[in-house]
């Protein structure tokens, strides 16, 4: 079950990249752009942390805030390797 919730959000953010964000124009301020950090954010660290880390890097885009190189974090598994 859970790996059907994480492809419907992943799928979610894939059908913004196509549909919505060219529209938008090549505007964000970090690498990788949010809605790739969040997929990556969600495939390491799960589904509900994943769209925590996205959130959080999303509320950090605006003019008075950080931008550049901004990788998701290590998950756990990873840290203990």
């Amino acid at each position: 079950m859970k790996k059907y919730i994480r492809l419907f959000f992943i799928t979610l953010i894939k059908t913004y990249q196509i549909t919505i964000s060219p529209f938008l124009g090549n505007n964000c301020r970090f690498n990788p752009t949010c809605s790739s950090y969040m997929i990556e954010a969600i495939t390491k660290h799960g589904t509900v942390e994943g769209i925590k880390l996205g959130m959080k890097r999303i509320s950090k885009c605006h003019p008075f805030g950080n931008k550049g190189f901004d990788p998701v974090p290590l998950s756990n598994k990873e840290k203990s390797k």
